[in-house]
């Protein structure tokens, strides 16, 4: 139930679709239930006929957004405002301009880039924190992805939902790679690029709206996360937020190891990790050979998102790191 908006106004700008920013709308109600009044500014909204024929710019539409005055501007993007833009904006309303970055190390030219028109940025890997901080940038802070209980949450699967192992997301090298190694094992894929890869007979289908990825992933026996990294990018330390969704739906999951995994899951418990292809192979056939095992480990990767890693969880922090005193 959301909670009567008493708290702060904020103008949330981010872009939301039921996709990639699906977690943009999830932020914005972890917000309302937490009793904030939130107008939202919809990045990927295009303006109607008579604002083109006038020209209204995306500078102009954001100044009329900020005629509501909000207590806090929050920006949930990884560049697409830049500081020049920005400037005149903070000039006009008297509120803290807040960053949540949901980006990882791909995307960290374009956030040292945006810091510095804002008051505090928040980034979701604690590696970042030191590349986005430092003399002449604002305080950045580490705030890990989320959930949202209500969405992600185990749900009855069937026909092409239901699988032993799965993997949804974009088609990499290595991706691939990790999961060639698995297709004995009743491999269900879903995402883009895979009709190209040797794994094509694997893809169920490519994009997925939040509630059939929410669907395919609880359909698993065991669900397989691998992070978006490349032989040519510099690892990072951040948790996707992919990690803290499957832990929400319950299924057992096994993620390539990062250094962030071990503040926020007790591995081997909660969730399993892997390092090597070979090690993913091993895991993955022992919680399918170990159903009483793999059903732990999911129940525990549960309880462990529902008490620590929600969007209200970190929705609180942010509000508390920005002085609200919520």
């Amino acid at each position: 139930m959301t909670a009567a908006a008493t708290g702060p106004r904020v103008l949330l700008i981010a872009s939301f679709d039921d996709g990639f920013h699906a977690h943009s709308a999830l932020k914005r109600r972890a917000l309302e239930r937490l009793g904030c009044h939130v107008s939202a500014f919809d990045l990927l909204e295009r303006p109607g006929l008579l604002a083109r024929l006038r020209g209204t710019s995306l500078h102009e539409r954001l100044r009329r957004a900020l005629d509501a005055r909000p207590d806090l501007v929050l920006v949930l993007d990884d560049g697409a405002l830049s500081p020049a833009m920005i400037a005149p904006l903070k000039r006009e309303a008297a509120a803290p301009w807040l960053s949540w970055f949901p980006g990882d190390v791909r995307n960290v030219a374009a956030m040292r880039d945006a810091a510095p028109a804002y008051d505090r940025c928040f980034v979701a890997g604690s590696d970042l924190v030191a590349r986005i901080g430092g003399p002449g940038m604002p305080p950045a802070f580490y705030l890990a992805h989320g959930c949202d209980p209500s969405v992600h949450r185990p749900m009855r699967a069937r026909d092409q939902f239901r699988a032993n192992v799965v993997f949804a997301g974009t088609a990499t090298p290595r991706r691939a790679t990790l999961l060639a190694e698995l297709v004995e094992f009743g491999l269900a894929i879903w995402g883009t690029g895979w009709r190209k890869t040797p794994l094509r007979d694997y893809c169920r289908g490519e994009l997925l709206p939040e509630r059939d990825y929410v669907r395919a992933y609880a359909g698993a026996s065991v669900a397989v996360n691998l992070h978006h990294v490349a032989e040519d990018e510099p690892d990072d330390t951040g948790v996707n937020q992919r990690t803290f969704e499957l832990a929400a739906i319950g299924v057992p999951q096994v993620v390539d190891w990062r250094r962030d995994l071990e503040r926020c899951f007790d591995v081997g418990r909660d969730l399993h990790a892997f390092r090597t292809g070979t090690e993913l192979k091993a895991i993955v056939k022992e919680l399918l050979h170990d159903p009483q095992a793999a059903e732990a480990v999911g129940a525990a990767g549960r309880r462990r998102a529902l008490s620590e890693h929600t969007y209200m969880h970190r929705v609180r922090e942010l509000l508390r790191l920005a002085g609200t005193g919520r």
